[in-house]
């Protein structure tokens, strides 16, 4: 059967079309559109603007589909309507416009179909699992394949940037202050205190631009999936207003991630934090999340 997975990020609203035969899944397209939902929270209240922009987004997609008569359509919202204070108020509108159902999914939940997304594509046993969205950041901590600790923190790469950034590049003072803001959200999760592993799996928007922006800067294959967490530090640094990156790096970073150029560094600057606190050395970067975790727990898994 086909069917069409959609997620309604607090940055990006992402729709795939899958095939799915038994226990296998193909993906067969994607398309998204850089919406920024989260940048329309204006005192916890999503605005007006922010449902309009999404129900445009979801209405295009509806049209695509109906174009290819698939019905068979999974909607579900993550950080930045489920944090909204009128969140029930707003999906409901965007329900009416759009003619489907959209779920709100919990933090835990993200966080779970993240795991069970990312581990059926990658080879380790145990580690550190991290998607780092536009509002909220899911960490896993894992061992033997199997959930030992879970937590959705409330910081985002795209409400880092709202919060400090006066223009596209933040500036050194304004990585700081987003450091520090990261790093008092996560010593707040005292689960996580001690845990540490060598290998963090990055899954989502930050990593794959991570990956893409670093394979270019420092001539590895297009195709590499790992990096060495140090080469955040240095991403940030060159990366940062004040520091006047050159012409060559301006172009890599706009042929790299045109569509993140806003919200990489925020989102680098969380993953640092990461590391740090983790004392992990590498990252591995995972194509599979929270789709694919929903189609294997919620639909396969039935």
């Amino acid at each position: 059967m086909l069917h069409a997975i959609i997620d309604i990020g607090s940055n990006t609203i992402r729709m795939a079309i899958y095939e799915i035969e038994g226990e296998h899944i193909d993906m067969l397209m994607k398309k998204k559109h850089m919406v920024g939902l989260a940048s329309y929270l204006k005192d916890g209240v999503m605005q007006q603007e922010g449902i309009d922009k999404a129900v445009g987004v979801l209405q295009e997609f509806r049209s695509f589909l109906g174009s290819f008569r698939i019905t068979d359509i999974t909607a579900f919202t993550t950080a930045a309507l489920r944090n909204a204070r009128n969140s029930r108020e707003a999906v409901e509108e965007i329900e009416r416009r759009v003619g489907f159902s959209i779920q709100v999914i919990s933090g835990d939940e993200e966080a779970e179909f993240d795991f069970i997304g990312a581990t059926h594509n990658i080879a380790e046993d145990s580690g550190i699992l991290a998607d780092i969205g536009g509002a909220s950041t899911e960490v896993v901590f894992f061992e033997e394949r199997k959930i030992v600790k879970k937590v959705s923190l409330p910081m985002g790469s795209l409400m880092l940037h709202s919060k400090y950034s006066a223009d596209i590049l933040p500036t050194s003072e304004e990585c700081r202050k987003m450091r520090e803001e990261a790093e008092q959200i996560f010593g707040e999760a005292v689960d996580f205190c001690g845990v540490s592993h060598e290998n963090i799996c990055g899954i989502g928007g930050t990593f794959k631009g991570a990956m893409a922006l670093g394979n270019a800067l420092f001539s590895m294959e297009i195709s590499n999936t790992c990096m060495k967490a140090e080469k955040l530090r240095e991403m940030i640094r060159r990366f940062q207003r004040d520091h006047e990156p050159g012409p060559r790096d301006i172009a890599v970073l706009m042929k790299t991630v045109p569509d993140r150029m806003h919200t990489l560094l925020p989102g680098l600057v969380i993953a640092d934090v990461l590391a740090r606190n983790f004392s992990s050395d590498m990252i591995i970067y995972s194509d599979s999340g929270v789709r694919e975790g929903y189609i294997y727990d919620r639909i396969i898994g039935k």
